[in-house]
């Protein structure tokens, strides 16, 4: 893409907005950042430096004179600013959509509800462990943190880019095209976002392959009804190979290969001259990582790792070595018998349901925050049989409370810190304290990295007996 001396507004001063305006000024286009708040010092500087003019406490009207724009994600489709590209027709991008056009590494986009950090994260390490062999180098880039704008002048022919993707991200992707895209699963979240309409939302996430043909690859979830039926059609529908993975595999016509899990213990690769045994669950479930949908995980990069042609050893060696992602079933530390774990990343429904489900006995549960229309009665039963004690926090505490009244013991806690205390006097040994928030971070936090590293403080500040 030749952007030399294009007029391009950068509407939002976060990471990816930076990193956007960037790339593109690195590229010869002329670039206008602008914020609607305020933009930080570090920021400031980082703009100052690259030469990029900016604006903030508002969009004044030349953010208009451009020929494109790049949006941060985090701004909504129905905000003034983007109502008035639209009304001037001014094309609008999102900044992972603007970063492809100059990727030359060969992208692995990974997107669903859960388990794309982790599914991402595992995609990256197993790359990793390949390229030390192979003599490639792989980017852990996108929804995890690191903006792909930022790395993709570094990436060269032969490179990988693990890219997560949130729907969001996707919403503005229009070109977008990755060499092998994979879906984890798709269940209720950002509803408010996407007109309480959960086809809309699905159809954000369906954007990682509207543009896959050939001999690219869809990797998904059949265990997930969602996808099971939107792909239950004839295979030739679709302009891509498919690779589904999956618990309880099912056997479309169409579709002969498959990574499933076999009798609860092993990972198998199922191919239409047979199965390849890959390695027993034993040898990468630990503590710190555990849980039926850490399994579908790893399947999915399992999944993912076959597409890319890499061999097994570098899949077992990558997969014996994690120890799992921060902030996601985290463990922290052992107080008189009991684990404490952080699940921070747990900013819906199911997502807390998945931690409660991975705890091997019973739980104090911490949970509470910014409610995204959480429906607790789909845990209810899950909470009575599992939680000993519920601690309800933040401005969701008092719909919680008032759910789970009567259906399990209950307290209400002012801070995070008030709730560490309370669960620490109820714990017992063999039990787990789960920091499982089931909402969004933003009533106490800045983002759910802020409230993890938090809630570990907090633990580490306890006595420990």
């Amino acid at each position: 893409m030749d952007v030399t001396g294009k007029r391009v507004s950068i509407i939002g001063a976060g990471k990816s907005g930076i990193a956007a305006a960037g790339l593109l000024k690195g590229e010869g286009a002329e670039v206008l950042l602008s914020e609607l708040g305020s933009i930080g010092e570090k920021e400031r500087l980082s703009l100052q430096e690259l030469q990029i003019l900016f604006e903030e406490e508002g969009h004044s009207e030349r953010v208009y004179e451009a020929d494109f724009c790049v949006i941060s994600p985090g701004i909504p489709p129905a905000a003034p600013v983007v109502k008035n590209m639209q009304a001037r027709s001014i094309p609008i991008y999102s900044e992972i959509e603007i970063a492809s056009l100059f990727c030359k590494a060969c992208m692995v986009g990974i997107t669903g509800t859960d388990g794309k950090t982790t599914t991402a994260t595992l995609v990256h390490r197993i790359c990793e462990e390949d390229g030390r062999q192979q003599g490639y180098r792989s980017y852990s880039v996108g929804n995890i943190g690191v903006p792909f704008a930022s790395m993709v002048r570094q990436m060269h022919a032969g490179d990988v880019a693990v890219v997560e993707l949130s729907s969001y991200q996707l919403e503005r992707c229009f070109t977008f095209r990755p060499d092998v895209a994979v879906i984890t699963n798709i269940t209720p979240d950002h509803l408010d976002r996407y007109e309480h309409d959960m086809q809309h939302y699905a159809d954000a996430k369906f954007r990682i392959f509207m543009n896959q043909r050939g001999n690219e690859t869809l990797v998904y979830n059949e265990d997930d009804p969602l996808l099971r039926a939107h792909f239950s059609v004839p295979a030739d529908r679709f302009p891509f190979r498919m690779l589904p993975f999956g618990m309880e595999p099912t056997s479309e016509e169409g579709v002969d290969r498959r990574v499933v899990l076999l009798d609860g213990k092993a990972i198998v690769v199922r191919q239409a001259d047979g199965e390849e045994r890959l390695m027993g669950t034993s040898e990468f479930l630990k503590n710190s990582f555990r849980g039926r949908h850490n399994i579908s995980n790893v399947l999915a990069a399992v999944a993912a790792a076959r597409a890319l042609g890499i061999g097994n050893e570098a899949v077992r060696a990558a997969l014996r070595a994690f120890s799992g992602v921060e902030h996601r079933q985290e463990f922290v530390m052992t107080i008189n018998g009991a684990d404490w774990v952080n699940d921070s990343k747990a900013t819906n429904i199911n997502a807390m349901r998945q931690a409660i489900e991975a705890v091997p006995s019973t739980a104090v549960l911490i949970a509470g925050g910014r409610d995204k229309g959480n429906d607790y009665a789909s845990i209810a039963g899950l909470v009575r049989n599992k939680v000993s004690l519920l601690v309800a926090i933040g401005e969701s505490k008092a719909t919680i409370a008032s759910f789970f009244d009567g259906l399990v013991a209950l307290k209400v806690a002012a801070s995070l810190e008030e709730a560490v205390l309370l669960a620490r006097e109820a714990a017992l040994p063999g039990q787990t304290v789960l920091f499982s928030p089931g909402c969004a971070s933003f009533d106490m936090f800045n983002n759910f990295e802020e409230r993890g590293q938090r809630f570990k403080e907090c633990v580490h500040c306890l006595p420990l007996c």
